[in-house]
């Protein structure tokens, strides 16, 4: 089993350059202010790339055109491109590999249903928890995301929506999920400053509502508390994966550190600061965790310590390559849901989407198209493909 890092820091490596999406209003302005422009180009700007979705310097009208280029390549320079698109469940779900500058791979899901539409956003490239059943866990951290790059992969969601780029036609993106690569907490200032652009108002961010943003972690618990300090309205979901120690150690290395009873305690906390119900991630594995004891534990241990401020989310286990885990069978499945309702706790299986293009929970590792160096040195572009 691989130790945990002292200190959740990703390896240093080249962070992509300065984005508008990294700056708060004040500091846009001093920006543009720094090239001799006046500061309501910065707000000129902001509508374009939040409320229009165009980082297109020829669709930015309203700017001068001789001075359009320096605005742009100042504050809305290109953070990463579109290796590929793999789409299925009847195209209403794709999944993205993205290509940042610095050859760092991520990957984005968005996906369509009747009610809503919802993009699976990464927080790191790779990550450094550890946990076995994971692929991107697996494959260990990169380095962090920069705010902008976390923002811009929702922005890249909205407009897909927008020009119909998913079966149904043209549409509006309503929720984002930070359950893609990477620990969202390891990486709190920058999420927590992706979540206030992804929710404010344009010019200043997308404008989504914060009651539609859920933040996930595995339990890093002081994160978990100052996330609550913060004002924000997000879901707070946290991936225990089970109620006892003894294999949460194993299934969820960073319990060394803090315990069930810890996680749980954070997670109230967070639930009586913010009045929002806290969602339990819980990946059924056969016979692994999804045993009635287990699930007896699990609802008493909720049903104690969050009351009616927590619902169980069971996922049942995505396959990851070279993995010798399985899901539970369906009617392990249903007689752990029902033992956990029977403690007085909500609990649902979660509608999986994406398993047949490696999009579903635990199975994002970004592995580029095989040859895509090989295409890129003789220069011809990657192909997208849905």
């Amino acid at each position: 089993m691989t130790a945990l890092p002292l200190v959740f820091e990703a390896p240093r490596r080249g962070m992509p350059p300065r984005h508008l999406a990294d700056l708060d209003r004040d500091e846009r302005r001093a920006v543009v202010a720094e090239l001799g422009e006046p500061a309501f180009r910065a707000d000129q700007l902001g509508r374009h790339y939040f409320a229009r979705l165009s980082t297109d310097p020829a669709a930015m009208t309203d700017l001068p055109a001789a001075r359009r280029d320096r605005l742009v390549a100042a504050l809305l320079p290109e953070l990463a491109t579109p290796v590929r698109h793999l789409c299925c469940d009847s195209g209403t779900t794709r999944k993205t590999l993205w290509r940042a500058a610095d050859g760092t791979f991520t990957e984005s899901v968005l996906m369509r249903y009747p009610d809503r539409a919802t993009v699976c956003v990464s927080s790191q490239a790779g990550c450094g928890m550890a946990c076995p059943f994971c692929a991107t866990g697996q494959a260990g951290l990169t380095r962090n995301l920069s705010t902008a790059e976390i923002v811009d992969q929702v922005r890249a969601a909205a407009a897909a929506m927008r020009d119909g780029e998913l079966t149904g036609g043209p549409g509006r993106l309503s929720n984002v999920v930070f359950m893609g690569m990477g620990e969202p907490l390891a990486n709190y200032q920058r999420v927590v400053a992706a979540v206030r652009r992804i929710t404010q108002p344009a010019p200043d961010g997308l404008g989504l509502s914060q009651r539609s943003v859920t933040v996930s972690t595995v339990g890093l618990v002081p994160a978990i508390r100052r996330l609550a300090a913060e004002g924000l309205q997000v879901t707070l979901a946290v991936s225990l994966h089970t109620p006892d120690d003894e294999l949460r150690d194993t299934l969820v290395p960073v319990n060394r550190r803090w315990k069930v009873a810890e996680v749980l305690d954070a997670s109230r906390h967070y639930a009586d600061t913010t009045g929002r119900r806290v969602s339990i991630e819980y990946a059924l594995i056969r016979d692994v965790n999804d045993q009635p004891w287990r699930a007896d534990l699990l609802g008493r241990l909720l049903h104690e310590r969050l009351g009616a401020l927590v619902h169980v989310n069971l996922i049942p286990l995505n396959p990851t390559p070279g993995s010798e885990w399985d899901a539970s069978p369906r009617p392990a499945q249903e007689e752990f849901v029902g033992r956990v309702q029977a403690a007085g706790v909500a609990c649902t299986v979660r509608d999986t989407r994406g398993r047949e293009i490696a999009a579903a929970c635990g199975q994002l590792a970004a592995a580029p198209l095989d040859g895509l160096r090989e295409r890129k040195a003789t220069g011809s572009s990657p192909s997208l493909q849905c």
